[in-house]
C-alpha cells in the first residue's frame, strides 16, 4: 500500500481546508457587528492544526504518480472525509459558546456531508464568523471535497473511484480519459450558480453574510442557515416571497445533474433528450407539491395561497435534500408525512448536489420490477432497459438492487441501534425513524423530535457520533466506507 501517496493528498486536503478556515478568521477580525472577534481565535487554532497536519503529510508523502491505485483511493476518499470532519470541528469545541466534542462532530459531518441537521438550539447566540463556517463546511461538501481535488489532478484509476464516489456520478461518461475535464466543468458550474445565486439574493435586500452564507449551503443543497427560524427569517421583509422564489430555483439548480450544464455549456443540445433522469425528478417534484397543495388546503385549515407557499417550498426543499424550513410541517395532515418522507428517500438527480437514493435509481428499479412482469408470462423475451439513454446491463441492475436493500436494511439495522442507545431517554418511534432516515439520505430535518423546529441536541454523544457515520456512509454511498471492515482490502494483491 502507498501510503507516501495517500499522505500527499490529504495533505493538500487538509492544506486547503485551513485556507478556508483562515478566510473565516479574517471574516471574525474585520467584522464590525462583532468587534469582540469572539470567533477568531477558534477559526485560528484550527487552521493552525489543519495546516500543520497538511504541512507534515505533503513532507512526509510521496510524489503523486500518474495513477492513484484503487485501494489508496478508497482510503483517501474515507479517511479524508472523516479527518476533514475531525478538522472542520475544532473551532465549536474551543469558543465561546461551546460544544461537546461528540456534538462538534456531529455539526462538522453534517456540514460536509451537506445534511444541514444540527445540535445548535440558538444559533444566533454564536459568533457570524463560526456560523460563516459552517456554510463554508456545507459549500466544500456541497460538490465533493476531493471531487475539487480530482478536478486539479491528472490520476487516472484511483481518480475515477474518487470521483464516482464523491459526485454520485452514474453516467457512462465518467470515463477515465474524461474525468479531469467534467471535474472542472463542474467545478466552473458550482462557482457560477454560487456567484448568480449570491447577486440575487443580495439584490433581494439581503445583507452580504446572509447571502453568502445562504448562497453557499443553497447551491451545494446542505440547508444551514445562520438564523433559528432558518429561511422564515426573511418571511416578513419585503421581498420575502421572491426570496423563498430565488432559493427554490437554486434549490432546483443544485439538485439538478451536472451533466445538464455540461452538455449545454458543450453545445450538444440533442443529448439532453437522453437525461430523463431530470425530466422524472421534475415531475416527482410537481406531483409532490400538487399533493401538499391540495391536501393542505381541503384539510390543513390553510388558504389556497398559504397552502401553495407552503408547499412549494418544502417540497422542493424536502427533494432536493436541502432541508431549508419556512413551515412547520408536521402540522399538516398526516396524508401529507408519506409524501415527504417518500421525497426524503428518493433525493434528487445523480451527479447533483443533493443525498437521497438518487431518482436514476428509482427508474431502474421500476424497470426492473416491470420486466421481471413480463417475464411472467413471456419468459423467452428479451427486453432491454435504458437508463439516460445508456443501456443497462445485467450486472447494473443486480447492483442497483443491491444497493437499495443494502440501504433498506442498513436503515433498519440502524433504527434499532439508536433505539437501544437512546431507550432511557424514551425517544420515541416517528424520532427514531426520521432521524436516521434524515442523516442517512442527507435531508437534515425529519417529524418527531428532529422536526422543523427542533434539532439533534437532545441525543446521547454515542447517538450523534453514529448518527455523523450514517451521514458519511450516505453522502459516499455506502460502499466507499463500508470497504473499511472487508479483509481483503488490507491484504496485499
Amino acid at each position: 500500500m502507498n501510503f507516501r501517496v495517500m499522505a500527499r493528498v490529504l495533505g493538500v486536503l487538509f492544506l486547503l481546508e485551513s485556507v478556508a478556515m483562515l478566510i473565516c478568521g479574517v471574516f471574525a477580525y474585520l467584522d464590525p457587528y462583532e468587534p469582540d472577534g469572539r470567533g477568531l481565535m477558534p477559526l485560528l487554532v484550527a487552521a493552525g492544526v489543519s495546516l500543520l497536519l497538511g504541512l507534515v503529510l505533503i513532507v512526509s508523502g510521496g510524489k503523486l504518480s500518474d495513477r492513484i491505485p484503487r485501494r489508496e483511493g478508497i482510503l483517501i476518499v474515507g479517511l479524508g472525509w472523516v479527518f476533514s470532519a475531525i478538522l472542520g470541528a475544532i473551532p465549536f469545541v474551543i469558543g465561546e459558546p461551546k460544544l461537546s466534542p461528540a456534538a462538534a462532530l456531529f455539526e462538522s459531518v453534517s456540514g460536509f456531508t451537506t445534511t444541514g441537521a444540527t445540535v445548535i438550539s440558538d444559533l444566533e447566540e454564536w459568533p457570524r464568523a463560526i456560523l460563516l463556517w459552517r456554510s463554508v463546511m456545507q459549500w466544500l461538501g456541497g460538490l465533493g471535497i476531493l471531487v475539487l481535488f480530482v478536478a486539479l489532478l491528472s490520476g487516472s484509476g484511483g481518480a475515477k473511484f474518487l470521483f464516482r464516489n464523491e459526485s454520485s456520478f452514474q453516467s457512462e461518461q465518467a470515463t477515465t480519459a474524461r474525468i479531469h475535464d467534467t471535474a472542472l466543468n463542474f467545478l466552473v458550474v458550482y462557482l457560477a450558480l454560487t456567484a448568480v445565486c449570491l447577486l440575487g439574493l443580495k439584490g433581494l435586500g439581503l445583507g452580504w453574510f446572509d447571502a453568502v452564507a445562504h448562497a453557499f449551503t443553497t447551491v451545494a443543497t446542505g440547508g444551514f442557515s445562520p438564523h433559528n427560524e432558518s429561511i422564515a427569517y426573511f418571511s416578513n421583509f419585503a421581498n420575502g416571497l421572491l426570496i423563498e422564489i430565488w432559493l427554490e430555483l437554486f434549490m432546483i439548480l443544485g439538485s439538478t445533474s451536472f451533466l445538464i450544464y455540461v452538455v449545454i455549456k458543450s453545445g450538444r443540445w440533442k443529448e439532453l433528450r437522453r437525461l430523463e433522469e431530470v425530466r422524472w425528478y421534475f415531475l416527482l417534484v410537481l406531483i409532490g407539491i400538487i399533493v401538499v397543495w391540495a391536501v393542505g388546503s381541503l384539510g390543513g385549515g390553510m388558504s389556497a395561497g398559504e397552502s401553495l407557499r407552503g408547499a412549494v417550498f418544502t417540497i422542493i426543499s424536502i427533494a432536493s435534500t436541502t432541508g431549508y424550513v419556512t413551515v412547520n410541517y408536521e402540522q399538516w395532515p398526516v396524508a401529507t408525512y408519506f409524501v415527504v418522507l417518500a421525497l426524503m428517500l428518493v433525493g434528487g438527480c445523480a451527479g447533483s448536489t443533493s443525498g437521497g437514493l438518487k431518482v436514476s435509481r428509482l427508474i431502474l428499479l421500476v424497470r426492473a420490477a416491470w420486466q421481471e412482469v413480463v417475464k411472467a408470462f413471456r419468459p423467452n423475451q428479451i427486453i432491454g432497459m435504458k437508463v439516460n439513454g445508456n443501456q443497462i446491463d445485467d450486472v447494473a441492475r443486480a447492483q442497483t438492487v443491491l444497493f437499495v436493500a443494502l440501504f433498506g436494511l442498513m436503515s433498519l439495522g440502524a433504527m434499532v441501534v439508536v433505539a437501544v442507545i437512546e431507550t432511557a431517554q424514551g425517544i420515541d418511534f416517528s424520532t427514531t425513524v426520521s432521524a436516521v432516515l434524515a442523516t442517512f439520505g442527507n435531508i437534515g430535518p425529519g417529524y418527531g423530535e428532529v422536526g422543523p423546529t427542533d434539532n439533534y441536541g437532545q441525543f446521547q454523544p454515542a447517538t450523534q457520533v453514529f448518527l455523523s457515520l450514517l451521514m458519511i456512509m450516505g453522502r459516499l454511498e455506502l460502499y466507499a466506507i463500508l470497504v473499511f471492515f472487508v479483509p481483503a482490502v488490507w491484504r496485499k494483491y
